[in-house]
């Protein structure tokens, strides 16, 4: 079966292109892992200093993330990639080279705002230069890359853990490569046509774009139909009109839910969870590594079913996968029989890369109107990573208080209510044009307006 029709293996790569911000953004996330132990050796850090410089950098992609739809509209989607790569680039020699923790905490806090408005940014672009039929796996490609970075990451870590006192360094060093690869590879991407219509008035140029990567035969209905979504909407602007309440109460959910699962919990103390399962040092890095192979694999799985079977089905195998999962590391650690842990870990990530991990910045990307789509995937990805941070900072805490077998009975009970609001409240958006998704959200805003005032009558 043909999957890339004519002029998608253009489109394609420029999604490939874009998504290496999401190979950034997983390396960056990873990194840490295997230089924090390091880190809060060398500096004397207390449990809370540990804690905060773990989790400095998801301050700075919340930040980045709140404020990320600005560049996005003003400078286009392009250029704002642009500016996320050379982010990148400084944060990552200027770790390695910090000569003490207030300049690793800063530049650390740089990659995160990096982190941050890419998470923004990245899914944006690619869901509004895909077609409908391939939007799922196109925006999903940003998280395989994400999964990917992590891998690397993990991969890279395990490599040169050997290198003495400056391991640490070239761990976080190295990462200057891609960001510099990222650079230059994003100058050659085209601007997103629908920014252009609808943020600049560019149609012409817009014309010229979608004439490159879609059938010239639909090319002017595509065109009709971002410029009737604009017509008349000038007032609607802002995220926050009451219009807009269902999406922002659905990506909100989304992203505390994803948050809530611990899996940025499990990436960013891997090595140390594992050491708390009784496995040694080489072992707990191995079993780190394992986490990557299997986040990878599921992720490239699931771009295989995301748009066949949807958005919908991916979440409620992945939540059901994830209770149990969850569940019985919680109890693994109650009774302290360690045998299997490291296969419950692994199954773990499967479903979280299955079904969270594909889902997230896909659905987030699609959900909002035009007008207001760069500010909805900064507040999705505001609150993704503001819980994210959070999570990160407690978790060392939490841990040492109610011990690890609590701490993941609470992921657990966070995913029952995951399933609860996947199966009442999720809406499904597989195979419909951005601007179809709109007008569903209007049909669904419109009969409960209605409904209020007929109540009120």
């Amino acid at each position: 079966m043909k999957v890339f029709e004519k002029n998608d293996v253009r489109i394609l790569t420029y999604a490939i292109v874009v998504a290496l911000g999401g190979f950034l953004f997983g390396f960056d996330t990873a990194v840490i892992s295997g230089a924090e132990q390091e880190v809060q050796r060398i500096w004397g850090l207390t449990a809370i200093q540990h804690g905060f410089t773990v989790s400095i950098a998801l301050i700075g992609t919340v930040i980045g993330a709140l404020f990320g739809g600005i560049p996005s509209e003003r400078l286009g989607r392009k250029y704002s990639l642009f500016w996320i790569a050379v982010l990148y680039w400084i944060s990552a020699v200027g770790s390695a080279l910090a000569t003490d923790w207030n300049l690793f905490l800063f530049f650390r806090f740089i990659g995160g705002i990096g982190v941050g408005v890419s998470s923004v940014t990245a899914p944006l672009y690619i869901s509004e230069i895909a077609p409908a039929r391939s939007r799922g796996k196109l925006v999903a490609l940003f998280q395989f890359n994400i999964v990917f970075g992590i891998l690397i990451a993990y991969l890279s870590n395990y490599g040169l853990a050997d290198m003495g006192e400056m391991a640490w360094r070239w761990m976080l060093g190295v990462e200057a490569i891609p960001a510099l690869i990222f650079l230059f590879a994003v100058l050659f991407v085209p601007k997103s046509p629908r920014w252009l219509i609808v943020k600049q008035g560019k149609v012409d140029e817009a014309r010229d774009i979608l004439l490159s990567i879609r059938d010239h035969r639909l090319v002017e209905a595509e065109i009709n139909s971002i410029l009737n979504s604009s017509v008349g909407k000038e007032e609607r602007q802002s995220l926050w009109n009451t219009k807009y309440k269902t999406q922002i109460f659905l990506v909100v959910c989304f992203a505390f839910f994803n948050q809530l699962s611990g899996i940025n919990a499990i990436i960013y103390y891997a090595p140390r969870i594992f050491e708390m399962a009784e496995m040694g040092k080489s072992g707990s890095l191995i079993s780190t590594i394992g986490i990557g192979v299997v986040n990878f694999c599921f992720t490239l799985l699931a771009l295989a079913f995301i748009d066949r079977f949807g958005r919908r089905f991916l979440m409620l195998v992945g939540s059901f996968g994830l209770i149990i999962t969850l569940g019985l590391i919680s109890w693994s650690f109650h009774i302290r029989d360690f045998g299997s842990i490291s296969i419950y870990f692994f199954i773990y990530i499967a479903f979280f890369a299955f079904s969270q991990g594909a889902v997230i910045w896909v659905f987030i990307s699609e959900i909002f109107p035009n007008q207001v789509r760069a500010a909805g995937q900064a507040l999705g990805s505001f609150t993704h990573w503001i819980l994210a941070a959070a999570v990160a900072l407690i978790f060392p805490y939490i841990t040492r208080q109610i011990g690890p077998s609590n701490t993941f009975l609470i992921f657990t009970s966070m995913m029952i209510l995951q399933l609860l609001f996947v199966w009442k409240a999720m809406p499904e958006t597989k195979g419909k044009s951005l601007e179809e998704i709109e007008a569903g959200d209007e049909a669904v805003a419109g009969l409960s307006a209605q409904h209020s005032l007929n109540l009120n009558n």
